[in-house]
């Protein structure tokens, strides 16, 4: 049986824990409300560029273009690149294992093809650059800052590869902001572009060839692919890195209260022996 001084000892030991635990749920939930914002921002200029590329697309379709342009070239999958995004750190539940796990059981459903790795976030790079030789680049510390010049820089660098034919098609892997509680783990393929039907033609007036605006709008689309990504990244990672600590501080809480319980049945034990010494100490003197 433990003594009361090691009991003592673990209860100040968890309620130092539980302070750190709260201190980093603290911390994340007012990183969130930032994040969230940027996160919920960034759709409706994503939704509204994904129907301008619809209609743009549709009408550089209907003047009749020789050549498509290098980013909806569709070529047998062979060469693949798999963009990973996790966070460089940890403490949130399973943000991480959950995204890299999908991402490492496409790549073993795809291990007859040439896989190469674009890996943003430290957790991802650590897993992957272990286990797969082909890493195509790094990317750590994003998250502190997202900016569009980073995203604008990844995309520019995949893009330039897909249009040389080094790599046939690429596909990315991150975790969407849902709420506060959830996220989901999302798989799209970036490259080659897909481009979404427009329900309706837009009368659009064109003062250069669709086919030229269609060129100048790709870039753009996958640029802003890339940088949604990073804001629902880092809003879903303190959301999960929140809901975790704040569920570590409750453990923490549960395990106090158990202690306490503990070291009373064991100081209670303690002073019945004591005074059942003094007591036949007593009878014996008689």
């Amino acid at each position: 049986m433990p003594s009361l001084i090691d009991i003592r000892r673990r209860v100040r030991s968890v309620r130092n824990t539980q302070q750190i635990t709260k201190a980093m749920k603290m911390v994340s939930a007012a990183k969130l409300r930032k994040a969230q914002e940027k996160a919920l921002a960034a759709r409706p200029y994503a939704k509204v560029l994904q129907q301008m590329l619809a209609n743009v697309a549709e009408a550089a379709t209907q003047g009749g273009e020789d050549e498509p342009n290098p980013l909806l070239a569709v070529r047998p999958e062979k060469k693949v690149l798999l963009v990973v995004i996790t966070a460089d750190g940890g403490l949130a539940g399973g943000f991480n294992a959950n995204l890299i796990k999908t991402a490492h059981k496409f790549a073993n459903e795809n291990s007859d093809k040439e896989l190469s790795f674009e890996l943003i976030g430290r957790k991802g790079r650590d897993y992957f650059k272990r286990r797969f030789p082909n890493i195509a680049g790094e990317h750590l510390d994003m998250f502190r800052h997202v900016k569009f010049e980073d995203a604008e820089r990844i995309a520019k660098s995949i893009a330039d590869r897909f249009a040389k034919g080094e790599i046939d098609a690429v596909y990315m892997f991150v975790n969407e902001f849902k709420s506060v509680m959830s996220s989901h783990i999302a798989q799209t393929r970036l490259l080659p572009v897909e481009v979404p039907k427009s329900p309706a033609q837009a009368d659009y007036i064109y003062e250069q060839p669709p086919e030229e605006i269609l060129s100048s709008l790709l870039p753009r689309y996958l640029n802003m692919q890339i940088h949604r990504a990073l804001l629902e990244s880092a809003a879903a990672y303190l959301a999960a890195r929140m809901t975790a600590m704040d569920a570590a501080t409750q453990n923490a809480n549960d395990v106090i209260d158990k202690l306490t319980l503990y070291m009373n049945r064991v100081r209670q034990a303690s002073i019945t022996r004591e005074i059942i010494e003094v007591v036949s100490g007593a009878a014996a003197l008689e």
